[in-house]
């Protein structure tokens, strides 16, 4: 069928038609049959022509023309959709390189396969619009909350209608017990939102933290005002979870508002997750005060932080072991994610039987290494002293105040201390040279024979070797696998080398072999300086 024979404003009835349909712009339809109908006036006069589709807005008609480019000499190849300044001097006046000549065409036959080549391109053209339109509208939803229709259930996987396009709920996202039917209704949180080759994939979870939250927010007028703040979440999805929410105004009760009258706002959270239990906890920014009311409805005695290690030692009485435990390790399980930190547990017998077992250690290396009877070195324990080193350079006036030392005994015990180190770091430099530890190593400043030693038994022998340490490999770390956090132990971890301190040493180490250039320190510290100065006058600005 030729276009000319068709009725013209078909063309764009038939285009008004799709775009209403799929929720697209006109204009996209318009175009993509002007796409199809090049390919397929190409297909009747050559594929080397260039031969381009303008369908008019208004009247429907569609005009097809050639289109030529004036090229060099040199650059002609296409005969077809190109020609030289000399052969464009019969066309053009004065042509120049660049210009194009158009020429109109007799329009084409459709056959029937150019007919359904071009149908093809339509609905590819068609199908990319409504995937950008989907991806555009969903793109900036990520992170709310979306109400759906089920659809239908693949292996698991829920799919579900909303409204513009289909999302998934993955098995892994759906809290245990829950299953649905056909045309359930469902509230989700849209998890993520990807442009991927198939079209927009929009995923959906109903076990994020987040989705919790958002409920929250929709529950609390408070917190979708920003007077409450929720802080952290943790979830066992369909157990229980405990969420810490912090009041920026004195007169409101962050964990009373969000409970509500007689339990109303948290039970319409609770139903819509399907019963699981929710411990509401007032945030705090210290830390072990945090964690003691995360471990709610357990008792806590006390509380060791570990900063460096990101650890906390908690103790609580014997019969409340199970309780801050929870079944399974739930509640000291969520209390871990809810704080970021990872929690030892143990009874206030436990921690006795270890601060005792610790002191009898020291009381020992005391009456050991300085030849103390057991009564003395205990008073040096019970005092703070733990190691050697801190008895041999402490003031002497720290060691005056226990009772029965004075200024003599004082003075001999640091000299037996010092005896005893010194002994220790000629056995250690020893030890290293016979693992084939180098001078350089040896002489560096900043390292002890212990700490020699240790280096050349992991078989760092020279500066150059050091050189190329990582300050984590030096200082030891931590780790995420998995979701859980891993200990990685450092060469001179035992020595209680920080990592700031690893990394002066490393790069200390660099730039005296010459592999960094001092210079260049200075200018990445000047650089840092000027852009804090400049963050600074940014602010003062805005101010």
């Amino acid at each position: 069928m030729a276009i000319t024979s068709a009725n013209q404003l078909e063309l764009l009835q038939t285009a008004e038609a799709v775009a209403r349909e799929k929720m697209i712009d006109p204009g996209l339809v318009v175009e993509a049959m002007e796409e199809s109908l090049a390919r397929a006036a190409k297909s009747r006069y050559g594929a080397e022509m260039d031969i381009r589709v303008s369908i008019d807005r208004k009247t429907g008609r569609a005009t097809f023309t050639r289109v030529r480019t004036v090229v060099e000499d040199e650059e002609l190849e296409n005969y077809q959709a190109e020609m030289t300044v000399e052969q464009a001097k019969q066309y053009l006046d004065d042509p120049k390189v660049g210009d194009t000549f158009v020429e109109e065409v007799p329009p084409v036959d459709m056959g029937r396969i150019a007919a359904q080549s071009a149908k093809q391109v339509i609905l590819q053209k068609v199908r990319e619009a409504e995937r950008d339109r989907q991806y555009d509208e969903f793109k900036d939803r990520a992170g709310t909350i979306i109400n759906g229709v089920v659809k239908r259930e693949e292996y698991g996987n829920v799919i579900v209608d909303v409204g513009r396009g289909e999302a998934i709920l993955r098995r892994n996202e759906k809290i245990g017990r829950e299953s649905y039917r056909n045309g359930d209704r469902i509230r989700c949180y849209i998890k993520d939102v990807r442009r991927e080759a198939r079209g927009p994939q929009i995923f959906l979870s109903r076990t994020a933290p987040e989705f919790m939250a958002e409920l929250f927010k929709m529950e609390v007028p408070e917190i979708y005002d920003g007077i409450i703040d929720i802080k952290a979440v943790a979830r066992d999805p369909g157990s229980r979870a405990k969420i810490a929410v912090i009041s920026y105004d004195n007169s409101i009760d962050p964990v009373g508002a969000c409970v509500g009258m007689r339990g109303s706002r948290v039970q319409a959270v609770v139903n819509e997750l399907q019963g699981e239990k929710i411990d509401i906890i007032p945030w705090n920014e210290d830390q072990p005060t945090f964690l003691v009311n995360a471990l709610q409805p357990a008792e806590v005695s006390k509380v060791v932080l570990d900063e460096e290690a990101e650890r906390i030692e908690v103790v609580v009485p014997e019969d409340q072991l199970s309780l801050a435990i929870g079944r399974r390790g739930q509640n000291v399980r969520l209390a871990s994610q809810l704080t970021g930190l990872d929690i030892d547990i143990m009874t206030e017998a436990e921690d006795s039987e270890r601060r005792q077992k610790e002191f009898e250690e020291r009381t020992n290396l005391f009456m050991t290494a300085l030849d103390l009877d057991e009564f003395f070195a205990q008073l040096l324990v019970s005092e703070g002293f733990t190691n050697l080193d801190e008895v041999a350079y402490v003031e002497l006036d720290e060691l005056l105040v226990i009772d029965g030392v004075d200024e003599d005994t004082a003075n001999e015990l640091q000299a037996r201390a010092r005896d005893v180190l010194e002994a220790q770091a000629r056995e250690a430099l020893e030890k290293a040279r016979e693992l084939g530890a180098e001078d350089s190593l040896i002489d560096f400043e900043g390292l002890t024979p212990q700490m020699v030693r240790a280096l050349a038994e992991d078989g760092v022998k020279t500066l150059e070797d050091f050189a190329t340490c990582a300050d984590w490999e030096l200082a030891g770390g931590w780790t995420t696998v998995d979701g859980e956090r891993v200990k990685d132990d450092g060469l001179l971890e035992p020595f209680d080398v920080s990592l700031e301190e690893a990394q002066h040493l490393v790069m200390t180490a660099r730039i005296s072999l010459g592999w960094v250039d001092p210079a260049d320190l200075e200018g990445d510290e000047d650089d840092e300086e000027g852009l804090e100065e400049g963050a600074e006058v940014e602010k003062e600005g805005e101010a």
